[in-house]
């Protein structure tokens, strides 16, 4: 039979190889830190709204993520939302007259940017701008629309039918 001392000293090390293990696992579930750490540059682009697009969303094309939001500010002159994005290093073809947009993940998922790659032979590099944007579409302004067009429409039946009768 082992010593009491011995069998105390090896549950306490595997007690603490199991808080080890699960505070590394917590974190790379999480994302919020990584061992070794991508590479990346940065990418500026603005929008005229970003709906619920948070830091740390991330950054696709063709449904690959490439990269995460790391900051969004306001342009005090514009009042655009200015977004910045690291890109991956490994992602250093994106041509630079891409196009970006802020799409939902489903019905009313988290917002992402999605890059679409165009046709020039010069590619974005760190502190360039992606010039051509679209905003998110709100679900919120979208059912507004829609109901200020069901609205104006009843009103407009009922203003024809009484130009009908005058006439």
């Amino acid at each position: 039979m082992l010593p009491q001392r011995l069998i105390e000293s090896l549950v306490g090390l595997f007690l603490l190889f199991a808080i080890f293990s699960l505070t590394v696992l917590a974190f790379q579930v999480s994302g919020l830190t990584s061992l070794f750490p991508d590479q990346t540059y940065t990418v500026t682009a603005s929008f005229d709204d970003i709906g619920g697009l948070k830091v740390r969303a991330p950054v696709k094309i063709g449904g690959v993520q490439i990269g995460e939001v790391a900051q969004i500010g306001l342009d005090p002159v514009t009042f655009k939302a200015v977004v910045k994005m690291h890109i991956r290093n490994q992602y250093n073809d994106i041509p630079d007259d891409s196009s970006a947009g802020i799409f939902t993940s489903g019905l009313l998922g988290d917002n992402y940017i999605v890059i679409t790659p165009m046709y020039n032979t010069t590619y974005l590099k760190n502190g360039s701008k992606i010039e051509m944007t679209h905003p998110a579409m709100v679900l919120e302004k979208l059912i507004g629309q829609f109901m200020y067009k069901i609205g104006n429409n009843g009103n407009n039946s009922s203003d024809n039918g009484e130009k009908n009768e005058k006439k």
